[in-house]
């Protein structure tokens, strides 16, 4: 036997949902690069029967291609599955996956917060975490914090998000996830944004409402992922932008949260809590 081979047993066994798009291949290599992870499969029906590493841009893994969940769960079951689909089927990934007693890491967009206290019951019944982290990237986590600990001083508060124009949702769960951070903090610190005087003359001029943050949206090509959070202030103002720069920007993140999930239990919402 290799010296090393036992070292296996202890490695953690991730699988990647999506492992065909744009994200799903970068997690494909981040997880195939690291020592503490084995990449043991792929899940995309767009590319069934083909080498996962070959997909990815890597060499061939000798890793085929699944269509589908269903074709794992009993065949090559993983500790984790990274997924990275789309928001139409998301929810019902997520419960097959739970229910399997099969950590899930989400970086999919559009799930209700009552679907997530769904599987947060489905995971605790079946001893399976999840995480759902809007941004998997650690500067945009940092970005998020500082602006809850920035909103009690600086109450009036906008935020820009900017992506590339083959995003799905608008606004983005990042900036969502912000405006609320934003709002939580000002409301235990009980202070409250000035009055808007402004009155739209087109509808929607003035973006949408996360409570009392105001989200503006932006798709255009050229952009991967980027956000602005600004305030204002009594003569100055205050402007803190995370810009990510491609997707292994992301990388790191997800990495993390595939070592961590196992002493996470339940569903956590947002990666600022592994940190």
């Amino acid at each position: 036997m290799h010296p090393l081979a036992f070292l296996e047993v202890y490695m953690i066994r991730v699988m990647v949902n999506g492992a065909g798009g744009k994200m799903g291949r970068e997690v494909v290599k981040a997880v195939h690069n690291d020592p503490e992870l084995t990449l043991v499969g792929g899940i995309d029906p767009t590319k069934a029967g083909e080498d996962v590493g070959s997909v990815a841009g890597i060499k061939q893994l000798g890793i085929k291609m699944n269509a589908s969940i269903d074709e794992v769960l009993d065949t090559n079951k993983p500790d984790v599955i990274v997924d990275f689909t789309n928001p139409a089927v998301i929810y019902e990934n997520a419960k097959k996956m739970l229910s399997a007693g099969i950590h899930v890491v989400i970086g999919t967009t559009g799930l209700t917060a009552e679907q997530r206290d769904e599987l947060d019951t489905i995971g605790r019944s079946n001893q399976a975490n999840c995480l759902v982290a809007p941004n998997f990237s650690l500067g945009a986590v940092m970005m998020m914090k500082v602006s809850a600990e920035l909103a009690p001083y600086f109450p009036n508060v906008e935020i820009i998000e900017l992506h590339h124009n083959h995003k799905y949702d608008a606004p983005s769960g990042t900036a969502i996830l912000t405006a609320k951070l934003i709002n939580d903090a000002k409301q235990a610190a009980k202070v409250t944004a000035d009055e808007d005087l402004t009155r739209e003359s087109l509808p929607g001029a003035r973006g949408a409402k996360v409570d009392d943050v105001t989200i503006h949206s932006v798709r255009l090509p050229g952009y991967v992922a980027h956000q602005e959070v600004l305030f204002g202030g009594y003569d100055e103002t205050l402007t803190i932008r995370h810009d990510s720069l491609s997707r292994l920007s992301f990388m790191p993140g997800v990495v993390l949260a595939c070592k961590k999930i196992s002493s996470k239990t339940g569903l956590t919402y947002g990666l600022e809590h592994y940190l």
